[in-house]
Protein backbone atom coordinates (compact mmCIF):
# COMPACT_ATOMS: atom_id res chain seq x y z
CA UNK A 1 0.00 0.00 0.00
CA UNK A 2 2.83 2.06 0.71
CA UNK A 3 3.97 0.97 -2.39
CA UNK A 4 1.03 1.99 -4.50
CA UNK A 5 0.39 5.63 -2.69
CA UNK A 6 4.11 6.86 -3.15
CA UNK A 7 3.70 5.94 -7.00
CA UNK A 8 0.30 8.44 -6.59
CA UNK A 9 2.29 11.10 -5.22
CA UNK A 10 4.77 10.52 -7.76
CA UNK A 11 2.22 11.29 -10.89
CA UNK A 12 0.39 13.91 -8.45
CA UNK A 13 4.03 15.95 -8.91
CA UNK A 14 4.27 15.05 -12.58
CA UNK A 15 0.99 15.92 -13.57
CA UNK A 16 1.18 19.78 -11.44
CA UNK A 17 4.87 20.02 -13.12
CA UNK A 18 3.26 19.52 -16.83
CA UNK A 19 0.08 22.14 -15.67
CA UNK A 20 2.98 24.77 -14.61
CA UNK A 21 5.00 24.38 -17.43
CA UNK A 22 1.97 24.60 -20.08
CA UNK A 23 0.55 27.57 -18.01
CA UNK A 24 3.85 28.98 -17.85
CA UNK A 25 4.24 28.35 -21.59
CA UNK A 26 0.66 30.10 -22.37
CA UNK A 27 1.89 32.56 -20.60
CA UNK A 28 5.03 33.71 -22.63
CA UNK A 29 3.78 33.05 -25.50
CA UNK A 30 0.85 35.71 -24.73
CA UNK A 31 3.29 38.08 -23.64
CA UNK A 32 5.32 37.73 -26.59
CA UNK A 33 1.76 38.88 -28.30
CA UNK A 34 1.76 41.76 -26.67
CA UNK A 35 5.26 42.88 -26.94
CA UNK A 36 4.45 43.23 -30.77
CA UNK A 37 1.81 45.55 -30.05
CA UNK A 38 4.31 47.81 -28.23
CA UNK A 39 7.62 47.57 -30.13
CA UNK A 40 8.87 47.17 -33.61
CA UNK A 41 9.83 43.64 -34.65
CA UNK A 42 13.10 44.61 -35.30
CA UNK A 43 13.54 44.76 -31.87
CA UNK A 44 11.44 42.19 -30.45
CA UNK A 45 12.27 38.78 -32.56
CA UNK A 46 16.09 39.19 -31.56
CA UNK A 47 15.29 39.48 -28.28
CA UNK A 48 13.78 35.70 -28.33
CA UNK A 49 17.11 34.80 -27.82
CA UNK A 50 17.13 35.60 -24.15
CA UNK A 51 14.76 32.51 -23.66
CA UNK A 52 17.72 30.66 -24.63
CA UNK A 53 19.71 32.25 -21.68
CA UNK A 54 17.10 31.57 -19.17
CA UNK A 55 16.67 28.18 -20.40
CA UNK A 56 20.62 27.47 -19.98
CA UNK A 57 20.53 28.79 -16.58
CA UNK A 58 17.25 26.89 -15.37
CA UNK A 59 18.86 24.19 -16.84
CA UNK A 60 22.11 24.56 -14.28
CA UNK A 61 20.39 25.60 -11.55
CA UNK A 62 17.13 22.95 -11.31
CA UNK A 63 18.66 20.19 -13.61
CA UNK A 64 22.03 20.19 -12.33
CA UNK A 65 23.38 20.51 -16.36
CA UNK A 66 26.89 21.71 -16.22
CA UNK A 67 27.11 25.09 -17.86
CA UNK A 68 31.04 25.12 -19.30
CA UNK A 69 32.90 28.24 -20.36
CA UNK A 70 31.52 28.10 -24.09
CA UNK A 71 27.74 28.32 -22.53
CA UNK A 72 28.84 31.03 -20.29
CA UNK A 73 30.12 32.67 -23.47
CA UNK A 74 27.34 31.82 -25.42
CA UNK A 75 25.02 33.75 -22.99
CA UNK A 76 27.51 36.90 -22.35
CA UNK A 77 26.67 36.98 -26.44
CA UNK A 78 23.66 37.07 -26.21
CA UNK A 79 23.43 39.51 -23.72
CA UNK A 80 25.71 42.11 -25.79
CA UNK A 81 23.48 41.50 -28.72
CA UNK A 82 20.65 41.96 -27.39
CA UNK A 83 21.99 45.11 -25.58
CA UNK A 84 23.01 46.67 -28.43
CA UNK A 85 19.52 46.11 -30.41
CA UNK A 86 17.90 47.85 -27.42
CA UNK A 87 19.83 50.57 -27.00
CA UNK A 88 19.63 51.23 -30.82
CA UNK A 89 16.11 49.85 -31.83
CA UNK A 90 14.19 51.85 -33.66
CA UNK A 91 11.14 54.43 -32.79
CA UNK A 92 7.24 52.06 -32.64
CA UNK A 93 5.62 54.43 -35.35
CA UNK A 94 2.14 55.69 -34.16
CA UNK A 95 -0.86 53.60 -35.91
CA UNK A 96 -4.38 54.87 -35.19
CA UNK A 97 -6.69 52.33 -36.96
CA UNK A 98 -6.08 48.82 -38.02
CA UNK A 99 -6.72 50.36 -41.62
CA UNK A 100 -3.56 51.87 -41.64
CA UNK A 101 -1.73 48.65 -41.12
CA UNK A 102 -3.87 47.13 -44.15
CA UNK A 103 -2.58 50.03 -46.17
CA UNK A 104 1.18 48.77 -45.00
CA UNK A 105 0.51 45.67 -46.05
CA UNK A 106 -0.68 45.89 -49.23
CA UNK A 107 1.71 48.35 -50.60
CA UNK A 108 3.50 47.22 -53.59
CA UNK A 109 6.99 46.29 -52.06
CA UNK A 110 5.52 43.91 -48.96
CA UNK A 111 2.60 42.74 -51.49
CA UNK A 112 5.68 41.65 -53.39
CA UNK A 113 7.37 40.23 -50.59
CA UNK A 114 4.47 37.85 -49.44
CA UNK A 115 3.95 36.68 -53.19
CA UNK A 116 7.83 35.77 -53.29
CA UNK A 117 7.32 34.13 -49.92
CA UNK A 118 3.95 32.18 -50.50
CA UNK A 119 5.28 30.80 -54.57
CA UNK A 120 8.41 29.59 -52.54
CA UNK A 121 6.61 28.08 -49.77
CA UNK A 122 4.30 26.25 -52.40
CA UNK A 123 7.17 25.10 -54.32
CA UNK A 124 9.03 23.97 -51.90
CA UNK A 125 5.93 21.78 -50.29
CA UNK A 126 5.27 20.40 -53.76
CA UNK A 127 8.28 19.67 -55.45
CA UNK A 128 11.46 19.72 -52.63
CA UNK A 129 9.75 18.23 -49.83
CA UNK A 130 8.96 14.69 -51.37
CA UNK A 131 12.38 14.27 -52.51
CA UNK A 132 14.21 15.85 -49.98
CA UNK A 133 12.34 16.22 -46.78
CA UNK A 134 14.16 13.64 -45.29
CA UNK A 135 17.65 14.07 -45.69
CA UNK A 136 18.59 17.98 -45.70
CA UNK A 137 17.24 19.93 -42.88
CA UNK A 138 17.10 23.43 -44.39
CA UNK A 139 13.75 22.17 -46.30
CA UNK A 140 11.56 21.75 -43.52
CA UNK A 141 12.92 24.70 -41.48
CA UNK A 142 12.64 26.84 -45.03
CA UNK A 143 8.94 26.51 -44.93
CA UNK A 144 8.83 27.22 -41.06
CA UNK A 145 10.87 30.55 -41.68
CA UNK A 146 8.87 32.05 -44.78
CA UNK A 147 5.44 31.44 -43.03
CA UNK A 148 7.02 32.67 -39.81
CA UNK A 149 8.00 35.83 -40.95
CA UNK A 150 4.04 36.22 -42.61
CA UNK A 151 2.91 35.10 -39.25
CA UNK A 152 5.01 37.99 -36.91
CA UNK A 153 3.64 40.18 -39.74
CA UNK A 154 0.26 39.58 -39.11
CA UNK A 155 0.13 39.11 -35.13
CA UNK A 156 1.49 42.57 -34.74
CA UNK A 157 -1.49 43.81 -36.61
CA UNK A 158 -4.02 41.89 -35.01
CA UNK A 159 -1.49 43.35 -31.68
CA UNK A 160 -2.47 46.67 -32.89
CA UNK A 161 -6.07 45.88 -33.31
CA UNK A 162 -6.42 44.71 -30.23
CA UNK A 163 -4.35 47.39 -28.34
CA UNK A 164 -6.64 49.96 -30.35
CA UNK A 165 -9.79 47.80 -29.12
CA UNK A 166 -8.43 48.15 -25.50
CA UNK A 167 -8.17 51.23 -25.16
CA UNK A 168 -11.52 52.81 -26.43
CA UNK A 169 -10.96 52.54 -30.69
CA UNK A 170 -13.13 49.30 -31.29
CA UNK A 171 -11.57 47.39 -33.87
CA UNK A 172 -13.07 44.74 -34.50
CA UNK A 173 -15.62 46.21 -36.50
CA UNK A 174 -13.63 46.32 -39.62
CA UNK A 175 -12.98 43.33 -41.83
CA UNK A 176 -9.13 43.91 -41.92
CA UNK A 177 -8.81 42.66 -38.05
CA UNK A 178 -10.50 39.53 -38.87
CA UNK A 179 -8.53 39.23 -42.68
CA UNK A 180 -5.17 39.18 -39.99
CA UNK A 181 -6.77 36.76 -38.01
CA UNK A 182 -7.04 34.70 -40.58
CA UNK A 183 -3.95 35.04 -41.83
CA UNK A 184 -2.27 34.41 -38.48
CA UNK A 185 -4.32 31.14 -38.27
CA UNK A 186 -2.88 29.76 -41.46
CA UNK A 187 0.69 30.72 -40.92
CA UNK A 188 0.64 29.59 -37.49
CA UNK A 189 -0.61 26.06 -38.36
CA UNK A 190 1.16 25.96 -41.10
CA UNK A 191 4.69 26.51 -39.48
CA UNK A 192 4.00 24.47 -36.36
CA UNK A 193 3.15 21.65 -38.71
CA UNK A 194 6.73 21.59 -40.50
CA UNK A 195 8.61 22.34 -37.58
CA UNK A 196 7.22 19.55 -35.64
CA UNK A 197 8.47 17.94 -38.98
CA UNK A 198 11.77 18.98 -38.44
CA UNK A 199 11.89 18.23 -34.90
CA UNK A 200 11.04 14.76 -35.34
CA UNK A 201 13.01 14.21 -38.40
CA UNK A 202 16.50 15.59 -37.35
CA UNK A 203 18.57 16.60 -34.03
CA UNK A 204 16.65 19.41 -32.23
CA UNK A 205 19.60 20.93 -31.40
CA UNK A 206 20.42 21.42 -35.27
CA UNK A 207 17.01 22.63 -36.11
CA UNK A 208 17.19 25.04 -33.27
CA UNK A 209 19.78 27.30 -33.83
CA UNK A 210 18.81 26.99 -37.81
CA UNK A 211 15.26 27.59 -37.35
CA UNK A 212 16.01 30.52 -34.91
CA UNK A 213 18.35 32.39 -37.71
CA UNK A 214 16.68 31.62 -40.53
CA UNK A 215 13.01 32.58 -38.60
CA UNK A 216 14.92 36.17 -37.21
CA UNK A 217 16.55 37.29 -40.42
CA UNK A 218 13.25 36.92 -42.49
CA UNK A 219 10.89 38.28 -39.80
CA UNK A 220 13.51 41.59 -39.46
CA UNK A 221 13.60 41.68 -43.28
CA UNK A 222 9.72 41.31 -43.45
CA UNK A 223 9.26 44.35 -40.82
CA UNK A 224 11.98 46.77 -42.39
CA UNK A 225 9.74 46.07 -46.02
CA UNK A 226 6.38 46.36 -44.45
CA UNK A 227 6.61 48.73 -41.08
CA UNK A 228 9.89 50.59 -42.69
CA UNK A 229 11.74 50.53 -39.59
CA UNK A 230 15.08 52.11 -40.63
CA UNK A 231 13.41 54.89 -42.72
CA UNK A 232 14.11 57.31 -39.63
CA UNK A 233 17.55 55.59 -38.64
CA UNK A 234 21.16 56.56 -40.30
CA UNK A 235 23.39 54.36 -41.49
CA UNK A 236 25.30 54.28 -38.39
CA UNK A 237 22.45 52.98 -36.02
CA UNK A 238 21.36 50.56 -38.68
CA UNK A 239 24.73 48.56 -38.71
CA UNK A 240 25.10 49.01 -35.05
CA UNK A 241 21.81 46.98 -35.02
CA UNK A 242 22.63 44.42 -37.36
CA UNK A 243 25.90 43.89 -35.66
CA UNK A 244 24.25 43.16 -32.39
CA UNK A 245 22.09 40.80 -34.31
CA UNK A 246 24.90 38.85 -35.92
CA UNK A 247 25.96 38.72 -31.93
CA UNK A 248 22.96 37.25 -31.17
CA UNK A 249 23.31 34.54 -33.88
CA UNK A 250 27.00 33.87 -32.44
CA UNK A 251 25.84 33.53 -28.88
CA UNK A 252 22.87 31.28 -30.21
CA UNK A 253 25.13 29.27 -32.44
CA UNK A 254 27.56 29.08 -29.43
CA UNK A 255 25.40 28.01 -27.40
CA UNK A 256 23.85 25.19 -28.87
CA UNK A 257 27.04 23.81 -30.89
CA UNK A 258 28.55 23.43 -27.51
CA UNK A 259 25.64 22.11 -24.98
CA UNK A 260 26.50 18.60 -25.17
CA UNK A 261 30.47 19.05 -25.18
CA UNK A 262 31.82 17.35 -22.32
CA UNK A 263 34.22 19.59 -20.59
CA UNK A 264 38.43 18.58 -21.61
CA UNK A 265 36.55 16.65 -24.34
CA UNK A 266 36.28 18.00 -27.83
CA UNK A 267 33.28 15.86 -28.52
CA UNK A 268 30.93 18.52 -29.84
CA UNK A 269 27.08 18.29 -31.45
CA UNK A 270 27.90 16.64 -34.40
CA UNK A 271 28.33 13.85 -33.41
CA UNK A 272 24.83 13.44 -31.17
CA UNK A 273 22.77 11.22 -33.20
CA UNK A 274 19.71 12.29 -34.21
CA UNK A 275 15.94 11.24 -33.03
CA UNK A 276 16.03 8.31 -35.74
CA UNK A 277 18.06 4.66 -34.26
CA UNK A 278 21.36 4.50 -36.37
CA UNK A 279 20.01 1.63 -38.23
CA UNK A 280 17.61 3.54 -39.82
CA UNK A 281 20.13 5.24 -41.76
CA UNK A 282 23.98 6.47 -41.83
CA UNK A 283 24.69 10.34 -40.99
CA UNK A 284 27.15 12.91 -42.69
CA UNK A 285 28.96 15.62 -41.36
CA UNK A 286 26.82 17.24 -39.36
CA UNK A 287 24.44 14.58 -37.90
CA UNK A 288 21.76 14.60 -40.22
CA UNK A 289 20.84 11.42 -40.80
CA UNK A 290 20.27 10.32 -44.21
CA UNK A 291 18.67 7.34 -45.84
CA UNK A 292 19.87 3.79 -46.27
CA UNK A 293 20.48 3.92 -50.52
CA UNK A 294 18.12 0.68 -51.30
CA UNK A 295 15.28 2.70 -49.66
CA UNK A 296 15.82 5.78 -51.84
CA UNK A 297 15.91 2.79 -55.20
CA UNK A 298 12.48 2.64 -56.91
CA UNK A 299 10.47 -0.29 -56.28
Amino acid sequence: MKHVGGFCAVRIVCILRWIIVILAVIVGEIANFAAYAFAPAILVTPLGALSIIISAVLAHVMLQEKLHIFGILGCVLCVVGSTTIVLHAPQEREIESVKEVWDLATEPAFLLYAAIVIAAVIVIIIRVIPYYGQTHVMVYISVCSLMGSLSVMSVKALGIALKLTFSGMNQLLYPQTWTFTLVVLACVITQINYLNKALDTFNTAVVAPIYYVMFTTLTILASVIMFKDWDGQNATQIVTEVCGFVTILSGTFLLHKTKDMIEGSSQSLSSRLPKHDEEDGVLDHEGVPLRRLDSLRPK
